[in-house]
Parts: structure tokens; C-alpha cells; sequence
């Protein structure tokens, strides 16, 4: 049995690793689409796909974590049409994970088994959050796995998140 993980992933965080180390054991395959793929260089998503891949991929080996592929899902701003764009994508998936409530929506409409995931301190593990502390000159490091400090330290993306912030 195959599940859709979705989300924006900006960037990947341990509320994110969690989520998957706890639903990785249910399923043969976690597929991870990186919702909002082309965006980058904003306040709300500064990072591209390619390194929001990256994160997860090295994230998640770190782990030895190895029941996932990752895929790359664009926005179409087009909610009736959406989850048709998404199967044209990947379709190999039996549930649907997310605890949005617009894509729990749209997914149970088409008739898929649609399951909330637990949260993990969600007040600290948060994108929003973790970018709020990055302008702030802030710890933010601990909120996201050593590979993802890594990669972002090595992209400059906390003054790419200043820089998007101003903006």
C-alpha cells in the first residue's frame, strides 16, 4: 500500500521527518510531492524544488529511511482540476496523508482514502515559524535536520529569506 505525503516543504523540518519516520513503517511507499514546485526566491516559498528535494532526499537517508521517492507538483491555481494535475503526476498512491484541510477536500471529493497525520510540535516545527526566526537572526537551526542546515548555510538561504522578506 502507497501513500501521497504533500506539501510545500519550505523548508523540510523535523515536524516534517516525523511524519514520515512514523508513516514510513505503515507503507511500502511514501511518495513525497513537493507541492508549490515552481516557486522559489519569495518570502513564502524561498527555496526551489530542486533544493527542497535535496533536503528531503539527504534528510531522509540520513535516517536510513529508504520507502520514499520524491515528486515535484506545481500549482495550477485551479482547485476543481487540481488533484486531476496531481494524478497526471503520480497515481501509484492507495492514501492520501495531509492535514490541509483544501486537500483533504479535494481528495475525499474524488473519493480517496484521505488520513491526518499526528503533528509534531507544531508550534516550533513550521515553516512559517522556522522563516519568521531566519529574519529574526534567531535560532532556527535546531528546528531542521543537520543536511538541512547544511544545504541552507550552503545556498545562503537565510539571506535569501531576508532578501524575500524586504521584497
Amino acid at each position: 500500500m502507497n501513500a501521497l505525503y504533500i506539501g510545500r516543504f519550505q523548508p523540510f523540518h523535523y515536524g516534517h521527518l516525523q511524519v514520515i519516520k512514523y508513516v514510513a513503517k505503515t507503507y511500502d511507499e511514501i511518495i513525497i510531492g513537493i507541492g508549490s514546485s515552481q516557486y522559489h526566491g519569495s518570502s513564502e516559498n524561498p527555496f526551489s524544488a530542486e533544493e527542497r528535494k535535496t533536503m528531503i532526499e539527504q534528510s531522509l537517508g540520513a535516517e536510513g529511511i529508504k520507502n520514499f521517492r520524491v515528486v515535484l507538483i506545481s500549482d495550477i491555481h485551479n482547485p476543481p482540476k487540481w488533484v486531476d494535475h496531481v494524478l497526471t503526476i503520480v497515481s501509484d498512491f492507495d492514501v492520501v496523508l495531509s492535514n490541509n484541510d483544501f486537500t483533504k477536500e479535494l481528495f475525499s471529493e474524488k473519493g480517496y482514502l484521505v488520513k491526518e497525520t499526528p503533528f509534531f510540535k507544531r508550534t516550533h516545527y513550521s515553516g512559517v515559524e522556522i522563516r519568521r526566526r531566519m529574519n529574526q537572526d534567531e535560532d532556527w537551526g535546531s528546528l531542521v535536520p543537520k543536511s538541512v542546515v547544511k544545504i541552507i548555510d550552503g545556498i545562503h538561504g537565510v539571506q535569501r529569506v531576508k532578501k524575500a522578506k524586504k521584497n
